[in-house]
């Protein structure tokens, strides 16, 4: 069968846009237990049976704060904790490092109107077992402790929602867990995540 250029452009965009990741969609989700920035800590062996979706995350990093205040985490987070699902975001932010520590971590919390638990990993042990790169750099885990997607937030680079690159906006994490839970396969299960390196 003969190969037009626009469709092995749009081939090889499609690979580019699937990232080498510690852990991929169809994985079992590492295991850890974390604390948050009240110390509490959170096992997540503890919440299988419930989808559980990661948000890494830095407080002083940019694409965070448009994707909190603009963008596509500015109210669905707690939109998805009412159909029951379990929120939590990790800050691996090493000591000395943009972003670190849990008075940072608690303010940005406060100021972004978050009401979920925001886990510290200054060791970044747990960062670099889910293989997250970007800050917000998202990981969405199945009733069965499997990783069903991972990567971007959404299809605007920007972290506002104003520049979707097929011209429409596409929340890939509603997405996965729409059609996980109404039974679809889902349509996109890895992309590349966007915004600020995790500082290790």
């Amino acid at each position: 069968m003969k190969t037009t250029l626009p469709s092995l452009f749009a081939l090889t965009v499609g690979l580019a846009a699937a990232p080498a990741l510690a852990v991929e969609a169809g994985a079992p989700a590492p295991d850890f237990t974390l604390k948050d920035t009240e110390g509490k800590a959170v096992h997540l062996a503890d919440l299988k049976g419930k989808y559980v979706v990661l948000e890494w995350f830095n407080p002083e990093c940019p694409f965070v704060k448009a994707s909190h205040t603009k963008g596509s985490l500015v109210s669905f987070p707690m939109k998805e904790e009412k159909k029951g699902v379990v929120w939590l975001a990790v800050n691996s932010s090493a000591a000395g490092k943009q972003g670190h520590g849990a008075e940072k971590t608690s303010a940005a919390k406060k100021a972004y109107g978050m009401d979920y638990a925001v886990l510290l990993d200054e060791n970044g042990k747990v960062g670099h077992a889910y293989g997250a790169t970007n800050t917000p750099h998202m990981f969405v885990i199945g009733k069965d402790g499997k990783v069903l997607y991972a990567g971007a937030i959404d299809n605007s680079p920007d972290g506002e929602g104003k520049s979707p690159q097929t011209g429409k906006l596409v929340n890939y994490v509603e997405q996965a867990l729409t059609e996980n839970m109404t039974g679809h396969t889902i349509s996109v299960s890895q992309t590349k995540a966007y915004g600020c390196g995790v500082k290790y």
